[in-house]
């Protein structure tokens, strides 16, 4: 059975949201035993390598990246900026708290679509994103409206606002400035750049640390976010892109609190229970998002059909 690029979009971006959350969970492990800085960039060295090593293996040149580095510094920026930012707010506040936070990235993602690409959202799909965006909200002011009224909120939630707004800069900065590209050439092109913008932003951070004094949990988290939540992550999200208008892409990210709350959940950890109220309406906004598709509708801006797509893959 042939998938439809659509479905392969929606797939990836499943998977992705699974593998995000973990990033929550194992983040605010470890937010207090090393610098943001430090952390991220070890992510974007092992990512790199990993990609580096995927492409031998596949016999593939990594030339491609001199020809448009800036676009890549660019692309890559962005994304380090929520990244360390990320660890900035987990050693403030909570991973459910936080990932509620990256739940705005839907709205955001639109709104970016419009902006850079000129992709119109629906009414229908507009409800549907300020809808998650309220669950997103009450979890943020911990479901009270005192809270919300007074915008009563931390700093680690208010610096990881900025950091979703860059990742939620991605998918419509990248078809504008590389459209078309393969998903791996993608992956591997904004990993390389958020590595150039993270080890200077890290340097200073980098001469005082004891490497060797570093606890294993670190070392393993540092692991599984190279690995996992960087290379594939980034490659997952690549090949959704040219699949998937930017809203949509982003619209996965209402999956990341339940995800979070599961694990917390699995490990005995239970979180006041109005705020799953807010979890909850995150999950109604990404089904009536999804159910657009399943009827048939174009949802947050119809992606355009780029012209080196076939049979669902870059060519």
């Amino acid at each position: 059975m042939t998938l439809s690029p659509p479905l392969i979009g929606h797939l990836a971006m499943l998977t992705f949201s699974a593998l995000v959350a973990f990033s929550f969970t194992f983040g605010s492990m470890v937010a207090n035993d090393v610098e943001p800085s430090v952390i991220t960039a070890l992510r974007f060295i092992i990512a790199l390598a990993a990609m580096a090593v995927v492409a031998r293996l596949w016999g593939m040149s990594l030339r491609f990246l001199k020809g448009r580095v800036w676009a890549w510094i660019v692309i890559g920026g962005l994304m380090a900026a929520y990244f360390i930012t990320m660890f900035e707010a987990l050693a403030r506040t909570t991973a459910l708290s936080t990932s509620a936070i990256f739940t705005l990235a839907p709205l955001m993602a639109a709104g970016f679509g419009w902006i850079l690409l000129r992709l119109r959202t629906p009414p229908s799909t507009l409800a549907a994103l300020v809808l998650g965006a309220i669950g997103a909200l009450w979890v943020i002011f911990d479901g009270s409206l005192e809270r919300l009224l007074r915008f009563d909120i931390g700093f680690g939630e208010a610096l990881f606002f900025f950091g979703t707004l860059a990742h939620a800069a991605v998918p419509g900065m990248t078809r504008r400035l590389v459209p078309g590209v393969p998903s791996f050439e993608a992956a591997t092109g904004t990993i390389f750049g958020a590595l150039l913008v993270t080890v200077v932003y890290a340097i200073p951070d980098a001469l005082t640390t004891q490497f060797t004094a570093l606890p294993l949990r670190v070392w393993l988290v540092a692991l599984y976010l190279g690995l996992v939540t960087t290379a594939l992550s980034a490659f997952l999200i690549q090949v959704a892109i040219p699949r998937l208008p930017p809203g949509k892409v982003m619209a996965y990210t209402y999956l990341v609190p339940s995800w979070v709350a599961l694990h917390a959940l699995a490990r005995g950890q239970f979180e006041q229970g109005p705020l799953y109220i807010g979890v909850g309406l995150t999950l109604v906004a990404l089904a009536l998002l999804l159910g657009q598709d399943m009827r048939g509708g174009k949802g947050v801006g119809a992606a355009p059909r780029d012209r080196n797509i076939r049979n669902g893959e870059p060519q």
